[in-house]
Formats: structure tokens, sequence, C-alpha cells
């Protein structure tokens, strides 16, 4: 099941707030896994852990004709986008299971690759809550995850 920890952000500062305080968490090697309907704030929450890990480029996009977008922080950061797999050879193509190596990747629709998901990563579900407001469900799959989430639970400012 994982542990698991739930939040409630105002607007999308507050959503890319909490995005960047996990960022700032994340070390190389970590997977994190985003689920949510569309426009529901999982690359609004993607753009603030590229600030967290220290990205430069400070317009990060979904890659949904890409599949994969590349940004150098502290660690490559790998922000990989599922929504438009044509099947399992796309997986394959863009070499999926090899992610994040010695970066971090996070992936959105992660449902798409069921199977190839790591067995220890964090999980964060991202719901509407109001006109502005998300609602984020993390729940961490393992010991690096569980305690990764436990320092983000304690030092949440948003």
């Amino acid at each position: 099941m994982g542990y698991l920890s739930e939040m409630t952000t105002a607007g999308a500062s507050g959503t890319r707030a909490a995005g960047e305080a996990l960022g700032r968490l994340l070390r190389a090697g970590d997977y994190v896994c985003l689920e949510g309907e569309l426009g529901a704030g999982k690359t609004t929450f993607v753009q603030g852990m590229a600030r967290g890990l220290g990205v430069a480029d400070a317009y990060v996009t979904s890659p949904s004709f890409a599949l994969v977008n590349e940004y150098k922080g502290r660690f490559p950061f790998y922000h990989i986008d599922l929504y438009r797999l044509s099947g399992p050879e796309d997986l394959e193509d863009i070499g999926f299971t090899e992610f994040p190596g010695v970066g971090v990747a996070a992936v959105e629709w992660p449902e798409r690759a069921t199977g190839l998901l790591p067995d220890e990563r964090l999980d964060i579900k991202v719901e509407y809550a109001g006109p502005e407001g998300r609602k984020l469900t993390f729940r961490a799959l393992g010991k690096r995850y569980e305690s990764l989430l436990e320092e983000l639970c304690q030092s949440s400012r948003w």
C-alpha cells in the first residue's frame, strides 16, 4: 500500500511551491509518478519540481508529443508524458526502463506503463479542489520514498 499523505494547495503558485519543495529534496535515481485528469495541474507541479532541482530553463512544458523532455539541473531531470503513447514500442523507442539513471524522472500518465514502473517510487495524484486549489495525494513506495515524504511533510510551507 505505501505511506500516504495529503495536502491541498491554493492556486497554481501553491502547486508549483509544493513541487519546488519536493524538488529540493530529490536526488539522483529518484522516480516520481503523477496521475490526474487533463488540466489537473500535473505539469504545474513538475514546473515546481524543476525549479527545486535547479533547472535554469524557466519554461518547463509537457512533452506530450516528444514523450520526454530533458532539463539540466543538479541532476539530469527527465519529464516524461505518456498521454499520447501509441503503444509499447514507443516506450522501447525512448528507452523507458533506463530512466532515471543518474537523474530524476517525473512521469505523467504512468498508468500507461503498467508493469514497467519501478516498485519503489513516489506516486502523486493531483485532483481539483475548488476553482484554483489542488488536492495532492502522495503515496510512498519503499523506504527511500517514505523518508522523502516524511521530510517533505515536515518542511511544507505552502
